[in-house]
């Protein structure tokens, strides 16, 4: 690679700021941390609407709970599909550098195969020449 920079560093360079960010909102969506905060703050959110002793925002059945989770996932669902399409892209970016090595690795070992094989049979030859040169019959 002539500008000194490999598969991965040109794939970061080249996201667009739509994609950062679908990665970094996937990438926090698909934490342990948020599924701990999300569940700490939907205990709260019933807790305070079930024993709330003097404002319920929400009374039971949770219907502005449940709003903010169809609206959360409305828009979650896409941007994570964004960023594993980019993700897949990645991949594919990365399978294609990887079949070229290995392409160019199969041409230089067949060639090593062929320089080894000719430096083989010549040996043979030189061997045969001092043999014939030593007068030395050959036996089955």
């Amino acid at each position: 690679m002539a500008s000194g920079k490999n598969w991965h560093e040109k794939h970061s360079e080249a996201r667009t700021f739509g994609s950062r960010i679908a990665d970094s909102v996937a990438h926090g969506m698909g934490s342990w941390r948020f599924i701990i905060i999300q569940t700490v703050l939907v205990i709260l959110w019933m807790g305070l609407n079930l024993i709330g002793l003097i404002y319920h925002w929400d009374a039971y059945p949770f219907i502005l709970l449940n709003l903010l989770f169809s609206t959360q996932a409305a828009y979650a669902a896409p941007i994570i599909m964004m960023s594993q399409n980019r993700q897949n892209e990645r991949d594919r970016m990365h399978a294609q550098v990887d079949y070229q090595t290995n392409v160019a690795a199969k041409k230089e070992i067949e060639e090593l195969t062929k320089i080894l094989n000719k430096l083989e049979v010549d040996k043979l030859d030189k061997i045969i020449r001092i043999l014939e040169e030593m007068k030395i019959p050959l036996k089955d």
